[in-house]
C-alpha cells in the first residue's frame, strides 16, 4: 500500500513518517531520536551500510528535518563523504570531506533527497530522504542539484535515472545475472514520493520509464576468436576463505570460456580493481582498490607471488615500455607524490613520483616510456609528467572543480591524450606537444536531461576510455546511460574527435581494454559492475578504419563452470563487479614490440607494429 494512503491528520502524518523512518533505519525511532548511522565498508552494495534492509537495499534511510547523519569507517582504506545529489538550495550543501578513515557527521535540515558517495570510489552510494511530516508523500524536493552544479526538476529523466541507478547499485538482487534464466527484475520501495509535479508512486514511474521484468538476451560467442586471453576484475564476487570481496577472472580467447578464478584467500585480496602484466606476460599485477596493496600472481597457475604495500586505494597499474618498471596511482592519497614506481616484477618500491597533484586514478603511459598522464580526481585537472626530466610538464584543467576526471587514453604516437570527466559527462582532448586543451567533447549533447529524449549517441558518466592500438578509435564505458560510445580518433577526417557510434551496455558499464583479434584487427572488451557478462566490441568490423559501424561482436559470461580452475569456492555474486580488464598479450604500441616470440608470432604484421 502506498505510504500516502496511510496519512491522515497532521498528528497521524507525524507518527506515520517517524514509523516509516524507523523501518528504514533503527536510529530514527518513535522515541524521538533523529539520527542516521552509515558504516562505510568494503562490501558489495553495502558500501554505505545502515544495518537495516528495506526493499533489498541497506543504503537508504528516511528521517525528519534536522537529522544528524553519521559516517563511520569500517573499511581497509580511505573514503570521502560527498553529497553528490541534494535538494537545490539545501542548507549546508554541498557537503564534502577529504579522504579519510575517521568518522564525520552532517545535519540535514531541508526536506528532499540527499545521495552521498565516495569521490575515490564513486559508485559507493548512500541516500537519506528528509521528509516533512506535514506533507503527503516522501519529499524528494522540487529540484535536485549535483555537486558539479547541474540542477534539474525532481521529476526529470536525469533525476529518476539517478534513482534507478541507486536502487540497482545497492541491491545485488537487482543486478543482471546471465547465469539465470529468469527475467531481470528490479525491486523498488513501494512508496509515494513528492516531486515538483506532485505526489507520484515511485515504482510506477521508474518501471514506466526504464522497464522491468525484462528477459535477458542470450550469451553469444564472437564468431572470430581472439589471441590469448582476457582477465577481468570481477570485483564483487565473493569466495571461501576470505572476508573481503573480489576475484580476477580469466576468459579464453579461443573458446570464450572462463578458465580460471583467482581469489587469493591467503592474502584476503580486497576488491581487485585493475590489472597489468610484465613484459613477458608471465605475472599479473592487480591493484586492491579498497586496500593499500598490489597483488602479484602467476598468470598460468594463479599462485600468489607477493603482496606489496603501495599506498591508500591503489587504482591502476601500468608498466613502462623501456624499463618494465610499474607505476601505480594511489587514488586515496592526497599528497602530490601519489604515484608509486616499483621495480620490474614488483620486487620492491623504488620511489614516489611527484605529479603536482594527489588522487590520480586511471593513468596512461607513452609508447616510448618517456611520458605519463594522470586524471586528478579531486582537483578537476590532469598532469603530464616527463620521465626524461623527472618533472611535471603541465597541469591543465580537465573539468569543473567537481567534474571528477577519472580515466585517460593516449594516441599511440603520444601526440594527444583524452580525459574522461565522469560527473561533467565530457571528454577533454589535450595536445601533448603544446600542452594545451584543444577540444572538449560533450557526451550528453544529444540528451535532454528533463524529458529524457535522445537524438544521437549519448554517454553519461564516462569511465574507462582507451584509444585503440592503431589510433583509429576510442571506446568509452558510460555508467549512467548504460552505453558504450565510440569516438573517431583519426586525425584529418571530418569526424575526428567526434562521437560516431553508440552501443548498448549493462548496468554499471565500467572497464575497457583492447586485445588482438585473430587474423587482424582488434576487439574492445567492456566489463560492467552490476552484471556478470563481458561485452566484446568490434570497433571496425569491415576493416576500413572508420569506427562508425562498430558492433557488439559477442556477449560472454564471467561466471565459473565445472571446468573452471580456482583457488577458492565461489560463494556469492558470481562473476559480478566487472571493472578493470586486461587482455593478454598486451598489444598497445610500445608494449607489443617487446612481446616474446611465442606471443608475437600469433599477431599479424599490422598488429605487431600498430602505429605504422
Amino acid at each position: 500500500m502506498p505510504i500516502s494512503s496511510l496519512k491522515g491528520t497532521c498528528i497521524y502524518r507525524y507518527v506515520s513518517i517517524v514509523a516509516m523512518a524507523a523501518l528504514f533505519h533503527p536510529g530514527v525511532s518513535l522515541a524521538g531520536g533523529n539520527e542516521v548511522n552509515f558504516s562505510l565498508t568494503d562490501n558489495p552494495a553495502r558500501w554505505f551500510d545502515t544495518g537495516t534492509t528495506i526493499a533489498g537495499t541497506r543504503s537508504l534511510a528516511v528521517a525528519k528535518p534536522g537529522v544528524r547523519v553519521n559516517f563511520s569507517g569500517n573499511s581497509n582504506t580511505v573514503h570521502t563523504r560527498t553529497s553528490v545529489i541534494y535538494p537545490t538550495g539545501a542548507a549546508g550543501m554541498p557537503f564534502n570531506t577529504p579522504p579519510r578513515k575517521s568518522g564525520d557527521s552532517v545535519t540535514l535540515k531541508t526536506p528532499g533527497l540527499y545521495v552521498f558517495t565516495c569521490s575515490i570510489h564513486p559508485y559507493m552510494l548512500g541516500a537519506v530522504i528528509v521528509d516533512d511530516p506535514n506533507t503527503s508523500g516522501l519529499d524528494l524536493g522540487n529540484s535536485i542539484s549535483l555537486i558539479n552544479g547541474i540542477t534539474v526538476p525532481s521529476s526529470s529523466d536525469l533525476a529518476t535515472r539517478l534513482l534507478h541507478t541507486f536502487f540497482v547499485a545497492t541491491n545485488p538482487a537487482n543486478w543482471q545475472n546471465y547465469a539465470s534464466n529468469t527475467p531481470w527484475h528490479i525491486t523498488y520501495p513501494n512508496v509515494d514520493v513528492r516531486v515538483d509535479i506532485g505526489v507520484v508512486n515511485l515504482p510506477t514511474v521508474l518501471n514506466a520509464r526504464y522497464g522491468n521484468d525484462r528477459a535477458l538476451e542470450p550469451l553469444q560467442n564472437p564468431v572470430m576468436p581472439a589471441v590469448g586471453e582476457v582477465w577481468v576484475a570481477t570485483q564483487f564476487e565473493t569466495a571461501s576463505g576470505k572476508s573481503k570481496p573480489g576475484t580476477v577472472t580469466a576468459v579464453s580467447g579461443a573458446t570464450w570460456q572462463v578458465t580460471r578464478k583467482v581469489a587469493l584467500p591467503s592474502i584476503n585480496m580486497n576488491n581487485a580493481h585493475n590489472m597489468w602484466t610484465d613484459r613477458n606476460q608471465n605475472v599479473i599485477y592487480a591493484t586492491q582498490w579498497f586496500d593499500s596493496k598490489l597483488a602479484v600472481y602467476d598468470r598460468q597457475t594463479g599462485a600468489l607471488i607477493r603482496n606489496v604495500s603501495v599506498g591508500e586505494a591503489p587504482a591502476h597499474v601500468m608498466t613502462r615500455t623501456d624499463t618494465d618498471e610499474l607505476h601505480i596511482t594511489n587514488n586515496g592519497d592526497t599528497r602530490t607524490d601519489s604515484v608509486m614506481e616499483l621495480a620490474p616484477l614488483a620486487t620492491g618500491v623504488e620511489r614516489r613520483i611527484d605529479i603536482g597533484r594527489g588522487n590520480a586514478h586511471a593513468h596512461w603511459m607513452s609508447h616510448d616510456g618517456k611520458k605519463m598522464v594522470t586524471p586528478n580526481v579531486l582537483t578537476g585537472d590532469t598532469t603530464e609528467y616527463s620521465f626524461g626530466s623527472n618533472s611535471v610538464e603541465s597541469i591543465l584543467p580537465a573539468s569543473t572543480p567537481f567534474g571528477h576526471p577519472l580515466a585517460t587514453g593516449m594516441m599511440p604516437d603520444a601526440s594527444k591524450y583524452y580525459v574522461a570527466n565522469m560527473l561533467d559527462n565530457t571528454m577533454t582532448v589535450v595536445n601533448m606537444n603544446t600542452h594545451a586543451v584543444i577540444k572538449t567533447i560533450n557526451l550528453i549533447a544529444n540528451y535532454n536531461p528533463v524529458t529524457g529524449a535522445i537524438t544521437g549517441p549519448v554517454g553519461a558518466l564516462p569511465i574507462q576510455t582507451p584509444v585503440s592500438p592503431d589510433g583509429k578509435n576510442m571506446v568509452t564505458a558510460n555508467m549512467l546511460s548504460g552505453t558504450i560510445t565510440v569516438i573517431d580518433t583519426r586525425p584529418g577526417v571530418p569526424t575526428s574527435d567526434a562521437v560516431v557510434a553508440m552501443l548498448p551496455c549493462d548496468p554499471g558499464c565500467h572497464g575497457v581494454q583492447y586485445g588482438a583479434k585473430q587474423g587482424g584487427g582488434y576487439y574492445a572488451y567492456v566489463a560492467s559492475k552490476f552484471s556478470n557478462r563481458l561485452l566484446v566490441v568490434d570497433p571496425d568490423p569491415n576493416g576500413d578504419g572508420n569506427p562508425s559501424d562498430a558492433v557488439i561482436a559477442g556477449k560472454v559470461g564471467l561466471f565459473a563452470s565445472a571446468g573452471t580452475q580456482r583457488d577458492a569456492t565461489i560463494t556469492g555474486n558470481p562473476g559480478m563487479g566487472g571493472q578493470g580488464v586486461l587482455p593478454v598479450p598486451v598489444i598497445y604500441n610500445g608494449w607489443v614490440q617487446n612481446l616474446p616470440a611465442a606471443w608475437k608470432s600469433q599477431l599479424t604484421a599490422a598488429q605487431q607494429n600498430p602505429a605504422q
